[in-house]
């Protein structure tokens, strides 16, 4: 069983590169929020759905101080596809080891289970959703925010 990350706990660092080829850090984020996605394959019909809503609620999510990050085994190649064919416009990270993905607990051995947490500017989970519907990324990140 993979380890489960709730609320209250660190978040995983992570070091991968985006689908520019930048190598982007948990890290860069400290004092800032980050909402961080995982999807199992980009520019698959839920992955799409996830990722648009993220996008289409960015500005939002800026006003509340909110960044965001998706994650997938994807090579940085299809991220840069999938990020050009749906103008996304935020990092979308490559774990081709599946390495970060086995630290958040998304990875169960032959999949990625779309997962989202919210990262607090401490570094610590204010949100943890695991398994979490395409549509539901963005509202309970909201969520999470409004009982804060």
């Amino acid at each position: 069983m993979a380890k489960v990350l709730s609320v209250g706990d660190e978040a995983p660092a992570f070091s991968l590169r985006d689908q520019h080829g930048k190598t982007v850090n948990l890290s860069d984020f400290r004092g800032r929020k980050l909402l961080v996605y995982f999807y199992p394959k980009a520019d698959t019909p839920g992955c799409t759905a996830q990722s648009c809503s993220v996008r289409d609620a960015r500005p939002d999510l800026a006003s509340l101080g909110v960044e965001a990050v998706g994650i997938s085994a994807d090579s940085v190649g299809d991220q840069a596809k999938f990020d050009a064919k749906y103008a996304l416009g935020f990092p979308l990270l490559a774990d081709t080891d599946h390495a970060t993905c086995a630290a958040w607990g998304v990875w169960d051995g032959a999949r990625i289970n779309r997962s989202s947490f919210l990262v607090g500017e401490d570094g610590r989970l204010i949100g943890a959703w695991y398994r979490v519907k395409p549509e539901q990324t963005v509202p309970k990140a909201r969520e999470a925010l409004a009982g804060r």
